[in-house]
């Protein structure tokens, strides 16, 4: 499974990067607007020069037109954009005059496997379920993650689950024991992977036993 870091922060994204395990990059315009940037297109160009694998970028038109228009132009900002687009009747259109023309397609805000069809079958590279929205509402969000992927499995689908709305590292664990192919989390989550306090407890005997040994 895959790591992305969900975030359009700059230096977030250099410090993950240097690590040589995140794959990829999930933005939206609110996680844009929150990190200070005032250009979409400048954004998403330098966080896909320091990341080389897939950045998704969203489109904000509503209708279809104004989809495809949209996401044919993400398309050219950088060869790694995957261009995200919301699951609707006018985002299945755009999906499947976009996917046609050779464009990566993330579906967006999915929420149940009628949708996922639906997106599948349009032709969108990524699927993104959103976990831990539909645990807020008292949903099993990892569930659906499972059927999807069961779903994908029977039909011999190419397209790919990412476990989108992570709250904690537990579901990170799920999803990847679900089959996800790509989690994608806040920089927040990302660190708390790395942390066990066994491991703090033992790193710090670890110390004080060598300093204690050096002072003999």
């Amino acid at each position: 499974m895959q790591i992305w870091l969900d975030t359009a922060d700059i230096g977030e994204i250099r410090e993950a990067s240097r690590l040589g395990v995140v794959s990829g990059i999930t933005t939206n315009p609110s996680l844009a607007a929150k990190s200070g940037h005032s250009d979409l297109r400048t954004a998403i160009q330098e966080i896909c020069s320091i990341i080389d694998g897939p950045v998704s970028a969203e489109v904000m038109g509503q209708g279809p037109y104004e989809m495809i228009e949209e996401g044919r132009e993400i398309a050219t900002w950088a060869p790694n954009v995957v261009v995200k687009i919301p699951v609707s009747e006018a985002g299945i259109e755009a999906i499947s005059v976009l996917s046609k023309e050779g464009i990566a397609i993330n579906q967006t805000l999915t929420f149940s496997v009628n949708q996922a069809l639906l997106g599948a079958l349009a032709g969108a590279t990524y699927i993104s379920p959103f976990v831990g929205r539909l645990d807020d509402v008292g949903q099993d969000g990892m569930m659906l993650i499972s059927e999807m992927l069961q779903m994908f499995k029977v039909h011999e689908m190419q397209t790919k689950v990412i476990a989108a709305s992570l709250r904690h590292p537990k579901h990170v664990i799920e999803a990847a024991k679900a089959g996800a192919q790509i989690a994608t989390m806040p920089y927040k989550l990302f660190k708390q992977m790395f942390k066990h306090p066994l491991t703090d407890a033992g790193l710090k005997r670890f110390i004080e036993d060598w300093q204690s040994l050096v002072r003999v």
